[in-house]
């Protein structure tokens, strides 16, 4: 299994941009506030997405054999 790593950072940029490049107001929400939060998730999601790749256990294949009969005419 392979992480995912794209919807965290594109959450993480998003959060980013809110938090630091944004300046408009809106009234009863603070965007500022909104970037931190979506920012903080990207990275607790980046973290998760890192955790789970890493502790897959990579199985071995195992080629046996191929049997062979030989039949009788």
């Amino acid at each position: 299994m392979v992480a995912d790593a794209g919807p965290p950072l594109v959450l993480m940029a998003i959060g980013l941009v809110l938090w630091l490049a944004v300046t408009a107001t809106v009234a009863g929400i603070s965007i500022q506030t909104v970037g931190m939060i979506l920012f903080a998730a990207g990275v607790v999601w980046l973290v998760v997405e890192m955790i789970q790749a890493r502790s897959v256990t990579r199985r071995r294949v195992v080629d046996e054999p191929a049997v062979y009969r030989e039949r009788r005419l």
